[in-house]
């Protein structure tokens, strides 16, 4: 079975013959774990930021997250990474966690949700 679904700004794919119902919760949990997680020098979480590209949910309740950051010269490289596997790892029924960093396509503040603008006020 597979399930993808558009939020805002990643895509949420299964690969997973999980029953829907746990998809969708294991999903919701998912996205809410990443808005926990924020860039130490931006006042936005790193989902609303549109640094999430990609969220793979596995047949085996693994989670495999592509992600981006704002620049290759970030600061927090070294620790958002972990920070992520962190916070989904801590989302009951997850199993292993993978964070993939990559930067093509290279992040742009168009990545941004309206909350994200709404917060760091660029409209």
């Amino acid at each position: 079975m597979t399930d993808t679904a558009e939020v805002k700004t990643a895509t949420m794919e299964t690969t997973s013959a999980l029953p829907v119902e746990e998809t969708e919760r294991l999903s919701g949990e998912i996205v809410a774990a990443l808005k926990t997680v924020f860039d130490p020098e931006i006042p936005a979480d790193i989902y609303e930021l549109g640094l999430i590209y990609k969220v793979d949910l596995k047949d085996d309740r693994s989670v495999e997250i592509v992600m981006t950051l704002t620049t290759p010269n970030c600061p927090a490289a070294g620790e958002l990474p972990t920070m992520v596997e962190n916070a989904v790892a801590s989302v009951p029924g997850v199993g292993v966690v993978s964070v993939n960093l990559v930067w093509d396509p290279a992040w742009t503040p168009d990545r941004m949700s309206d909350e994200a603008r709404l917060v760091l006020n660029m409209w």
